[in-house]
């Protein structure tokens, strides 16, 4: 219903108003009116603006009553004077081997060694000093600098890496009160529609604040040693060469994920507004490791899964939650216990489904109907190391005991 169907129905209904209040009221109306209409003319209707729906949806339909109310997160001149601080600058520089190459007369001459120079961004996460970036900035380099400010370089030491999830660890000698070691999130709570920021030195811009939307959660994308990265966050907030590394926050200022790659078609090598971050769960674990060992060790269950919903349980006469095992990697651990993978490809409420396998309903045995308990049980652990997984085949429940492998490509 537009403004002036309002008012009509409301100067319809008070008849028994006296003519002096009909027309106070119809003054009072048209003033909200025109006033709203001059504000959206004049730019005060702009981007901060909420409007809210009077009457809700009812929780039928695409509503939802049990969702949490909203809660209001800081501005971004906040955010960005609470941890523009704790982000820095990386120039890490390479030199390559000399060469042999034959000149005009056919002569063997060696070429000059080539140096070359990576720019990316890293942010602070304790008062020791640890700096996480992302590992395709310091890859191959023999010397790390950081720098805070842009006017001051130190000298960095690189503690590890872990080209399986694009991440490394630095390290520079600095008195703890002077670092700013930014507050780690959860990005699991991250949903589509988030806003999110990223701080970072786009091109050597140094601190350079941009914002945008989760677009989308749960992306895959290819690790420098052509290993998939799971679950990443995908966001149209302005990423650019130099940004890889930097931190990607949530409207309380948490890092959510480290920002690693753009999309880009062959006409444009710049940001078109799809960029991809690490999620900060992952990215915590793997850092937790390097600092503690140097190195990272990935185990591998090697099964693909999707969790059971209510419509998919009731058709298919399934455990009410659980995790359906899609496909099993032949030669992954999984496989190699006796766990089976699903058969038949089926289409429900718009989505793909592949049933006829196993469903995993618990691990170690807690009940698991998220991917995400699925994932942090396995990273849990190590090669080598045995997971229980208790699964639902032919209409019984069985225990299945995984040992688990190194993952394929990883380096531990």
């Amino acid at each position: 219903m537009n403004c002036l169907a309002v008012i009509t129905v409301c100067v319809g209904r008070t008849r028994i108003l006296s003519l002096r209040a009909v027309e106070l009221l119809a003054v009072a109306l048209l003033g909200a009116v025109i006033a709203l209409l001059g504000a959206a003319l004049f730019g005060k209707l702009g981007d901060h603006t909420t409007i809210q729906q009077i009457s809700p949806l009812s929780s039928g339909g695409l509503g939802n009553a049990s969702l949490p109310a909203p809660t209001h997160g800081r501005t971004a001149e906040q955010i960005y004077q609470q941890d523009a601080p704790g982000v820095v600058q990386i120039t890490a520089t390479s030199t390559s081997a000399s060469q042999t190459q034959v000149d005009p007369f056919g002569n063997l001459v060696p070429s000059p060694p080539q140096t070359s120079e990576a720019l990316g961004s890293g942010f602070v996460i304790d008062k020791a000093g640890h700096i996480v970036t992302n590992y395709h900035v310091v890859q191959g380099a023999q010397k790390v600098l950081v720098s805070f400010s842009g006017k001051d370089q130190l000298r960095a030491t690189v503690v590890g890496t872990d080209p399986s999830t694009d991440t490394a660890v630095l390290k520079i000698d600095q008195h703890g009160g002077a670092l700013n070691p930014l507050e780690l999130g959860n990005s699991d709570v991250v949903r589509v529609g988030d806003t999110v920021y990223a701080i970072g030195n786009p091109f050597g811009y140094t601190r350079t604040l941009t914002s945008g939307l989760v677009s989308a959660v749960q992306r895959q994308i290819q690790a420098p040693n052509s290993l998939s990265i799971d679950n990443v966050i995908q966001t149209d907030a302005a990423i650019d060469h130099g940004n890889s590394g930097g931190p990607l926050l949530d409207t309380q200022g948490r890092v959510i994920g480290v920002t690693s790659q753009i999309y880009s078609d062959n006409s444009q090598s710049g940001n078109i507004g799809i960029g991809f971050a690490i999620p900060v769960n992952l990215v915590r674990n793997v850092a937790a490791q390097i600092i503690s060992t140097g190195k990272v060790a990935h185990a591998y269950l090697g099964v693909i899964t999707s969790a059971v919903t209510p419509r998919i349980a009731q058709l298919f006469h399934l455990p009410s939650s659980g995790l359906l095992v899609s496909s099993v990697d032949k030669n992954g651990a999984a496989s190699k216990a006796g766990v089976k993978g699903g058969s038949t490809k089926v289409i429900v409420q718009g989505e793909s489904y592949t049933v006829g396998g196993d469903v995993i309903t618990a691990v170690d045995g807690k009940p698991v109907s998220e991917f995400e308990q699925l994932r942090d049980a396995v990273a849990a652990k190590k090669p080598g190391e045995k997971l229980k997984l208790e699964v639902f085949r032919d209409g019984s429940k069985k225990t299945i005991t995984v040992t688990l492998a190194q993952a394929p490509g990883a380096k531990p």
